[in-house]
């Protein structure tokens, strides 16, 4: 079987000398299809520049990044580009809306950047935003919409169409307690129809959904439970 995502002994270093940076030390992680895991730690453990790596946004120092069987170390930018848009699909934590676009336009360009036609490519937006109830704010612009509409508006758009792998930095920050359940419940019902999912988060509560937690300090993976039992024993073994 294909592992969706696979990092290969992989290192980040930012800066040099004096101000060198170790963000990510000597990482190995898989993830199936199906599986969904949480990335736990200290702020400034490596959690967000693990998820740039994975999904190509940033490259390593040493070591592979593979999603789907494809290492993105060999392929041009213009590649790289194309496998994102097709395979994964990026949750960040400031939205990344585009202000001019209404929400079924930014949920929908993705699939238009990639060839789909514009009439296909808004229906697949319109069937991704009712997933998270937000079909009656289709038209409106992100000014529009509150920080956690915005937030719905992003996750829809990560998920639209048939990506792969999808990766969420802080997915709920903005969200009530509600509405952050149903987006961890969109997030498996991915998993459940073969996608694999990676999710950055302090939040002991949503990493309990996971099927695998993997914990970060000072760049370094440092332990990996698979199957958590509940929120309590996973502030047991990390301290925020």
């Amino acid at each position: 079987m294909t592992l969706t995502l696979e990092l290969r002994g992989v290192t980040r270093v930012h800066g040099s000398g004096h101000t060198q940076v170790d963000a990510l030390v000597n990482a190995n992680l898989s993830v199936e299809p199906g599986a969904l895991v949480a990335v736990m730690g200290p702020s400034g453990s490596g959690k967000t520049t693990l998820l740039s790596l994975a999904g190509g946004l940033e490259k390593p120092t040493s070591g592979e990044v593979i999603v789907d069987g494809t290492q993105l170390g060999q392929l041009s930018v213009g590649h790289l580009a194309a496998l994102r848009r097709r395979s994964i699909g990026y949750v960040f934590q400031q939205f990344n809306l585009i202000e001019g676009l209404t929400a079924v336009e930014n949920v929908s360009i993705p699939l238009e950047l990639d060839g789909v036609n514009r009439r296909d490519a808004s229906v697949a937006a319109m069937a991704s935003l009712e997933l998270l109830g937000l079909g009656s704010l289709a038209k409106r612009f992100p000014d529009e919409l509150s920080g956690g509409e915005q937030q719905r508006v992003a996750i829809a758009r990560a998920v639209v169409g048939e990506r792969t792998l999808l990766l969420a930095d802080e997915p709920t920050g903005a969200l009530d307690t509600v509405t952050g359940e149903s987006v961890l419940r969109l997030m498996r019902d991915h998993c459940e129809r073969g996608g694999a999912g990676v999710l950055v988060t302090h939040d002991a509560r949503l990493a309990a959904w996971a099927d695998q937690v993997v914990f970060l300090r000072d760049g370094r993976i440092v332990d990996q439970t698979e199957s958590p039992k509940g929120p309590e024993e996973l502030l047991d073994r990390v301290v925020m």
